[in-house]
């Protein structure tokens, strides 16, 4: 149920082949890492550390301090196992 004080987020996180979607609702003023603390999700996935992990709402990065507002989907991005650009010069040199 949603109320002024109470916000629906939902908070993902993607590692193959596993995924969590998380739905909660929660209190106004709070912030993308106090909602990612309180979803579980770092005790379930130990490989996440916000100090290395990027977030973002809706593919746009946001900062930790940065306040959820109802229908949020917060995003945990795990890090790059590759420079992108770099991954695009080595599969043109093999053709």
């Amino acid at each position: 149920m949603e109320t002024a004080s109470r916000l629906p987020v939902e908070i993902i996180y993607i590692n193959p082949p596993r995924q969590s979607i998380l739905n909660l609702y929660l209190s106004a003023g709070t912030t993308i890492r106090e909602a990612i603390i309180q979803s579980g999700m770092l005790e379930q996935y130990d490989e996440i550390d916000l100090e290395v992990n990027k977030v973002g709402v809706y593919g746009e990065l946001k900062d930790l301090d940065t306040l959820v507002e109802a229908g949020d989907r917060i995003e945990i991005y795990r890090p790059l196992k590759a420079d992108p650009k770099e991954a695009r010069r080595q599969r043109a040199k093999k053709k």
